[in-house]
This record gives C-alpha cells, structure tokens and sequence, in this order.
C-alpha cells in the first residue's frame, strides 16, 4: 500500500478551535497568536489535539498538509504560526497560515469572487476575488464598530430597553428574566470584563421576542447598518453578500431582509467556517 496524504484543517477563534481531518471533527481551546504566547499555544496542540489524531497520523501518511484559519493571525504572525504547527507536526511539509476572515471568504465562496462577512460576536467583511481578499473595511472593535455583530446588536436592544423605544413592559420582563436592574447592566457593561461577550450573550434572549416588530427592527437596523458601513465602500452590489456566524446563520431572514433594503442579494450562509473548509480545501 502506498502512502497517503492528510489534510488538517483549523478554524480558530478565542474561545474555541474546530478541527477537521477526514471526516472526524475535534474541538479544542482557542489560539489566537495575539493574546497568547508560544507555551500556551504549544500546550493547546500538545495536549488536546495530538492525542485525539493519533489514529490518524499513521506511520503511512508521509505527506501532512496543514490549513489553519484563525482569529488574530494578522500577517506578522502567520509565519509564527507555521513554526509553531511545524513544531508540533514535524513531518508537515505544508502549512499554511491565514486569517479568520481569508477562512470565512474560502469557506463562503471557495474559488468565487464575491462580498464575504463574519457575524458573530464581533464582525468583519471583505471583498474576495477568488483568490486573495482585496479590500477590507476595518471593523474596529465593539466600542468603536463591529455593526452587524451579536456586541452591536445587544447594544442597540439595551438601548431602546431603557430609552422606551421597545414594547409595552419590555424592560420589566428583561429584569426579572436575568434578575438585574439597570444598575446592574451599567456595571456588567463598564466595569466587568469581556463586556462585549455578555452583550452578545443576549442575542438568545433577542432571538426569542423576534414576534415584537421593534425587536425585529432592531435586528434589521443591526445589518442596515452593517452593510452601510462595511459593505457599501466596498462599490460592488452586483456581487452576492455571504456570511458566517451564529448572529447570521439564526438572524438570516432579516439579514435578507436588510441587505433586499440596501439593494444587495444574499447568498451563502454558514453557522461555522469548517465544513465549507473542509469542502474548498479537501
């Protein structure tokens, strides 16, 4: 029997890693090369990866080839990030090392030119030509941007909360379902850290009084101007708007919705990058 060829693929974020090879899926901790240092980073691989890939890197696979997307990799990291894997993959003769978003735009569009975005937590956008990501709109962070992102959008709904923009009783229902006060929101928001993971935890309760037309205009204001601000610089309506991300993948009716608005058709969405990885890359 002769030898054989193996494809590991990563989609890495800051809370968790998926991992796939063949047609298992691993998951891990999150690397992201900008927050952690190489120990940590080499002990996520060691400890947590390795041993599930065992059965899968057999003495027959002379050829590892290795496509790691991740949050953070920013072009002065990529070439760590290839040390670190080779570190641990010493037979690798192949890896490649890019961003989250150049992971989004292939999972999305694989060889296709076409406006490809992430909607999470967070958010970011790119215009793709099939091969390369040709302009990026920067997405600045929760405070300073990040519109279209789960942040965003628990930003907008605390805000029409408490300024009465929302339904009758809607602030009474909020406080008793998560048993705080408006005292107690300021100093989750302002004061504990990873604000922007708790407003985006509030997508849930969001998604659930979607049946309020002001909770749904929220929703839809969130991708307006999402798309107003990331995707319109951009200068190309003739291509499709394509998304991953749990904010996108749950909130797609209005996120067509929006983007019919804005004189854009909607195209692929994914709730992860990996399977539309898995499918580009194998």
């Amino acid at each position: 029997m002769g030898n054989t060829c193996t494809l590991l693929i990563a989609d890495s974020g800051s809370t968790k890693t998926d991992w796939a090879i063949g047609a298992r899926r691993v998951k891990t901790q999150g690397i992201n090369p900008v927050l952690q240092d190489d120990e940590t980073i080499l002990s996520i691989l060691c400890n947590e990866l390795l041993p599930t890939l065992n059965a899968h890197l057999s003495p027959l696979t002379s050829h590892l080839s290795i496509r790691f997307y991740g949050s953070g990799v920013r072009p002065d990291q990529e070439e760590r990030m290839q040390r670190l894997l080779g570190t641990v993959f010493p037979d690798a003769k192949d890896i490649v090392v890019k961003s989250d978003m150049m992971g989004a735009a292939i999972a999305l569009l694989g060889r296709q030119e076409g406006l490809a975005c992430i909607l999470g937590t967070g958010s970011n956008s790119c215009l793709f030509d099939g091969q390369r990501i040709v302009q990026n709109t920067p997405p600045l962070g929760y405070i300073l941007g990040d519109e279209g992102g789960g942040a965003a959008l628990g930003k907008l709904f605390l805000n029409a909360l408490y300024k009465n923009r929302l339904y009758k009783g809607a602030q009474e229902e909020f406080e008793y379902f998560f048993d705080l006060s408006m005292s107690d929101v300021i100093d989750r928001v302002y004061r504990q850290p990873m604000a922007n993971r708790w407003l985006a935890s509030l997508s849930e309760y969001i998604y659930q009084h979607l049946s309020h037309s002001s909770v749904q205009g929220l929703v839809v204001q969130n991708f307006r101007d999402f798309i107003r601000r990331n995707i319109l610089p951009y200068r190309r309506p003739d291509l499709p708007l394509s998304a991953v991300g749990s904010i996108a993948y749950f909130y797609r009716e209005q996120l067509a919705e929006a983007a019919d608005t804005e004189g854009y058709v909607l195209g692929r969405i994914l709730r992860s990058p990996i399977e539309g990885l898995v499918d580009s890359c194998g």
